[in-house]
């Protein structure tokens, strides 16, 4: 039996604001998927997902989903993304997609955008696909708006890292991509409460109004004066105008700044916060979340600035 083996790794990347883009200028629904999307900004970070795929030849195609060695009956992301690059092909292979995510889930930390991700590189990469790179962001862009858990955290991820500016929505090689240039040697320490926000939260007229409106207004404002510490106060303020800042948000924000960050944010869309250090002051601001926070809900690593990408060759066995 040939097994065919493929591994790949997208940093954990958080949204710190959005406005989301679904419907054209008129109002009507956009059909065309590759166009739906969002304009935002946040940060890669050093952990995320890392993604080994393994192939053996079969009859009949499976995919089989292990999360931080936990079989997963769901993993809708990861299967169809798998299933759609399987249909592709004419061979039958058993896929078994293994994930080990260093980041939380659900929490606002990309996870779902850097599975759909990695698992289309890893299986670009055991299948020796003619693909670029490009054209699998743009399935897993596809994937993940099809399963409702994404808008345009996949094309972030396709550009490298660092501190990324959506300036223009759609799938890679559609939407537009920027960055703001910041320091290497900054840390990005997070902490973030064990209840998420519900999708329900997005599906309010009034909500979605609000978000465009001042996801549009933070976009400006940051273009106007591109740094640090204007993208973090822009992106701070839209979470408060929005109705995203919870009383446990805004103190965790609080301390953070109390404690030495450049600033702070919150997750898009977590009850989570991202706080920007330098390297000096980050056990300081860990020790200050850890006064109000479980410390497994306290998370410090550095800015990733590579984005998605493969991390070993193919090997058969």
């Amino acid at each position: 039996m040939v097994k065919k083996i493929a591994k790949a790794f997208a940093p954990g990347a958080i949204s710190s604001f959005f406005e989301i883009f679904n419907t054209n200028p008129d109002g009507t629904p956009i059909t065309d998927l590759q166009y739906m999307g969002a304009r935002g900004g946040g940060f890669g970070l050093q952990y995320g997902v890392h993604t080994k795929v393994t192939l053996e030849d079969a009859f009949e195609n499976s995919v089989h989903v292990i999360i931080n060695n936990q079989s997963s009956t769901e993993a809708k992301v990861t299967k169809s993304i798998t299933q759609m690059i399987l249909n592709q092909i004419t061979a039958k292979y058993a896929v078994t997609v293994e994930h080990q995510i260093d980041v939380p889930v659900g929490m606002g930390f990309g996870t779902s955008a850097g599975g759909a991700l990695t698992t289309g590189l890893a299986l670009k990469e055991a299948l020796n696909l003619p693909l670029t790179y490009n054209q699998i962001g743009k399935i897993a862009h596809l994937v993940e708006i099809q399963s409702q858990t994404g808008l345009g955290t996949v094309s972030s991820l396709t550009v490298g890292g660092g501190l990324i500016l959506v300036t223009e929505p759609g799938a890679p090689g559609v939407c537009k991509i920027d960055r703001i240039p910041i320091n290497p040697e900054y840390v990005i320490v997070a902490g973030f409460y064990n209840t998420k926000i519900s999708k329900a939260f997005l599906s309010s007229p009034e909500r979605r109004i609000k978000i465009d409106r001042y996801g549009k207004q933070t976009m400006a404002k940051i273009l106007e004066e591109p740094s640090i510490e204007n993208f973090l106060s822009s992106c701070w303020m839209f979470a408060q105008k929005t109705g995203f800042a919870s009383d446990g948000v805004c103190e965790l924000v609080r301390i953070a700044v109390k404690a030495g960050a450049v600033g702070a944010a919150q997750n898009m869309i977590g009850k989570a916060v991202h706080a920007v250090v330098l390297e000096e002051n980050a056990l300081s601001v860990v020790e200050a979340f850890k006064r109000v926070l479980p410390e497994k809900q306290v998370l410090m690593c550095k800015v990733d600035f590579q984005g998605a990408r493969l991390v070993d060759n193919k090997k058969t066995i």
